[in-house]
């Protein structure tokens, strides 16, 4: 590579964690390109404001002139144009981690946030807490915080703050993307099956966190979910001390919350644990977030922070976008939430129903993510559906790429909520669960949408609709 201002080229930048890297890489003086087949907001905003160039779609003269680095993207395949041209000339070639590894964690003290529920909330609220604490620290969070200026930044600090993605690395790494965060402290916010289309089973999901713990140094601080028996059969296993905590005032681990109000713009509870307690406000909703703060707390114990810059710190910590977001504060509340996992869905609905006690509560599911749009949680996501006191569920994400034996049943999740006494509608476009909810919706009512994707639009046109409503 060149010794300065190095070329590099990101084949698939569009998606959240690329343009991060792109991001850091321009702060690192290097001179940045990409390429996807499209790029939308906020990525695409992200890259005009940072003056990156984007070639649209994947072509092997996308790498000429010579870049001296190429960071492939987990969305390409070893028969992208590009990969095989690269491999042709012979190109360095790294993955999202590789790179974030070689380039920004050397000689800092990496704090991986990795679960499968609450890490970009969690990892979010450790880089907001060490900010406010003066520590500059450098972080790459998979989303966008509110309170921050963007999900990612080099920092001066010792600390770095890692959402630690348990999904693949690259075509030529199928490994998870922790594995190369070289991890000084670790929250393991919990562990269940999900990734349905990387993993196999519960098992090999424990398998990868267990690598995870592995890699840390002894004496390193270790933070576990109570709440969640994989997690805590993996930290035993590794037989490396560490801390438990949980959500449940009644729970053995060695912390827990109680005391729990729930009213409107504020949520306040109570920690404690070994001979100690503290009282902590926050604006975020719900136990599940109560317990993403609690879990980020102890590890920043470890880090030397006192429990009154915790506090105040979580008093101003407003999370993360698209997590339990209020869009529309009017007669009818609009929430976009990025929940689609039974566990996730059904913890955020609980978290509605207590901010906003007594209302009608609709929850708008898309079947999206590559394990909710399979099968394997048909029965769950039905059962966590439920809780809503109505459901519309959208179609199917490119049902057509699944055998209908393997595919997630809308038809059948209606069904199921419908024997229990729920109420529940299967509608096959988006237009129509839109047009549902604006038809439908009366005063008083909150409005949940959970997807990790853009919901086919549905979630901005309500947004908009709502607001000339109010």
């Amino acid at each position: 590579m060149s010794a300065r201002s190095p070329v590099v080229h990101l084949t698939a930048i569009g998606g959240i964690g690329m343009t991060a890297l792109a991001g850091l890489m321009v702060e690192l003086g290097h001179r940045v390109r990409g390429s996807d087949l499209e790029v939308y907001p906020p990525a695409s905003d992200e890259l005009a404001r940072l003056g990156i160039p984007v070639a649209r779609g994947y072509r092997a003269e996308n790498l000429e002139p010579r870049p001296d680095l190429v960071v492939m993207g987990n969305a390409i395949s070893a028969n992208n144009p590009e990969a095989i041209a690269a491999r042709a000339a012979g190109l360095p070639t790294l993955s999202l981690p590789e790179a974030l590894a070689s380039f920004c964690l050397r000689e800092r003290t990496p704090l991986v946030v990795a679960g499968t529920h609450g890490k970009t909330t969690s990892a979010s609220f450790l880089a907001w807490l060490l900010s406010k604490a003066g520590r500059d620290p450098g972080y790459f969070i998979g989303g966008a915080p509110r309170d921050l200026a963007r999900g990612h930044a080099l920092g001066t600090g010792r600390e770095f703050v890692l959402e630690g993605d348990e999904y693949d690395s690259a075509y030529f790494d199928k490994g998870p993307k922790f594995l190369h965060y070289r991890p000084q402290g670790v929250v393991l916010t919990g562990i269940e099956f999900d990734h349905a289309d990387i993993y196999v089973d519960l098992d090999h999901v424990k398998a990868s966190f267990a690598k995870l713990l592995a890699l840390l140094p002894e004496g390193a601080p270790l933070v576990v979910c109570a709440d969640f028996p994989a997690a805590l059969e993996v930290a035993r296993a590794s037989g490396r001390p560490h801390v438990t905590f949980s959500g449940e005032a009644a729970s053995a681990a060695d912390w827990r919350i109680g005391e729990i109000a729930d009213s409107a713009g504020a949520l306040r509870f109570v920690v404690s644990g070994r001979g100690e307690r503290l009282s902590l406000t926050t604006p975020l909703l719900g136990v599940m977030n109560a317990r993403n703060l609690l879990g980020v707390a102890l590890l920043a114990r470890a880090f030397d922070l006192p429990w009154s810059t915790i506090a105040e710190a979580a008093a101003s910590f407003h999370g993360v976008r698209r997590r339990q977001e209020v869009l529309v504060e009017g007669d009818v509340v609009l929430i976009d939430d990025f929940a689609h996992h039974p566990t996730a869905i059904a913890a955020t609905l609980a978290a509605v129903k207590s901010r906003y006690p007594g209302r009608r509560v609709w929850a708008l599911f898309d079947p999206r993510s590559n394990t909710s749009r399979r099968r394997v949680f048909q029965h769950e996501i039905a059962a966590a559906l439920a809780r809503a006191d109505l459901a519309v569920l959208g179609p199917v994400h490119r049902a057509e790429q699944l055998e209908e034996s393997e595919r997630f049943s809308p038809e059948d999740a209606v069904r199921e909520v419908n024997r229990a006494g729920g109420r529940a509608h299967s509608l096959t476009d988006y237009d129509t669960v839109s047009a549902l909810v604006q038809a439908e919706a009366r005063p008083g009512d909150v409005v949940v949408a959970l997807s990790n994707g853009p919901f086919g639009g549905v979630v901005a046109r309500l947004a908009e609709a709502l607001r000339a409503r109010s």
